[in-house]
């Protein structure tokens, strides 16, 4: 599929600091990509240099074939859903959404026609002749996806529009947004820091960090495959063991665990500094030592989350660490909180990678998962 926007080196700095540092990315026309990193990543400046908000001080950017580096945001066929959905408090909903038509000059006829169609494309008709504040936020950030999409751009950014709405509409909302730009078919470029609904929504994701694109994939290969053990720790939850590597693709940690691992990234050499990841879904327990002198540890299990239909378990390792595991609610084998208990996980479900920094803080700082006790 054609490339509807193409980034090709693209830099930009503010004073001192470098928010995009060489970034290069092609997005398919009609497809879902998000821009997904942690708080000052670079990726809303991204689409701030997509949509013509900021200038690159180097590369250049296409949209549609069409070189639109240097032009200013009325001249690129993109438009910009924002965070604070931008409404105008004095205009009626159907107001709102004619306004960039009243301004290119569209005729009246033609935009009640077209506010018609964008109010009902996001179940909104009935609300025409409301104002903004008698709408939820979930109502008003429709409202902006209509007013963004009555103009018809080939291209709508939309920079975290959901990050302001409680979980339960959130949730609906990403829903709703996929479901329409499928509907369209037109290009979105979402950015968000939220991986959950990065995952939920997009065609592809762009993992920023450092104002670099650290990998680009399907949610599938990101969170089955990742290159780096940053991304492994950003795309889902991750146990890391951090410790000497060994060969044939072991690690001893330092925690005096041995990791076998099935996969490896490129370049580790035996003596290095390396992580070893195993996801929470992969560990198993069991109150019986396991065979074997790898991928086992012996723990305590210090709390026992409900997650729905899974069970979050926070266990305490021997030299104080945590490790999280994940059991179906009807697991044969569910230990209480208190108990001493086993854990283990098969070769091929964990993978090596050169020890990183960044990796074990985004681990640290990933929140407890909220629930309550079974």
């Amino acid at each position: 599929m054609a490339s509807d926007v193409t980034l090709d080196h693209v830099s930009k700095s503010f004073g001192a600091f470098t928010a995009v540092d060489d970034v290069s990315l092609a997005v398919a026309a009609g497809s879902f990509v998000a821009l997904l990193g942690p708080s000052g990543a670079g990726k809303s400046t991204v689409l701030r240099m997509i949509g013509g908000f900021e200038l690159p001080d180097a590369g250049r950017i296409h949209i549609g074939g069409r070189e639109v580096t240097d032009l200013p945001p009325y001249r690129r066929d993109v438009n910009t859903v924002f965070q604070s959905y931008a409404l105008f408090p004095h205009m009626t909903v159907a107001e709102n959404v004619a306004y960039g038509l009243r301004q290119d000059g569209v005729s009246r006829e033609e935009r009640r026609t077209r506010v018609k169609a964008a109010l009902e494309m996001v179940q909104l008709l009935d609300y025409a002749h409301r104002n903004p504040g008698q709408l939820s936020g979930g109502q008003q950030q429709r409202v902006a996806l209509a007013r963004a999409l009555v103009k018809r751009p080939s291209v709508l950014l939309l920079d975290e529009p959901l990050a302001a709405l409680d979980r339960k509409l959130r949730q609906q909302m990403q829903v709703e947004l996929k479901l329409l730009q499928h509907e369209l078919g037109i290009t979105f470029i979402f950015v968000t820091h939220d991986q959950e609904e990065a995952l939920a929504m997009s065609d592809r994701i762009a993992v920023m960090r450092d104002g670099r694109v650290d990998q680009l994939g399907t949610p599938s290969d990101l969170y089955d495959h990742p290159r780096t053990a940053f991304v492994a720790g950003f795309i889902g939850q991750q146990n890391f063991f951090a410790g000497r590597v060994e060969a044939g693709g072991r690690l001893h940690a330092d925690s005096g665990v041995v990791v076998e691992t099935a996969q490896q990234a490129p370049g580790l050499a035996a003596g290095a500094r390396g992580l070893a990841a195993v996801r929470p879904e992969y560990v198993t327990l069991s109150t019986l030592e396991p065979s074997g002198e790898a991928n086992k540890l012996k723990a305590q299990v210090i709390a026992v989350v409900m997650l729905g239909d899974t069970l979050e378990y926070v266990l305490r390792m021997a030299n104080g660490d945590e490790l999280f595991a994940r059991l179906p609610r009807n697991a044969a084998e569910r230990p209480e909180q208190g108990a001493a208990v086993w854990a283990r996980w098969d070769r091929t479900q964990a993978a090596l990678f050169p020890y990183e920094e960044m990796a074990t803080r985004v681990r640290a700082i990933r929140r407890r998962p909220e629930g309550d006790a079974p």
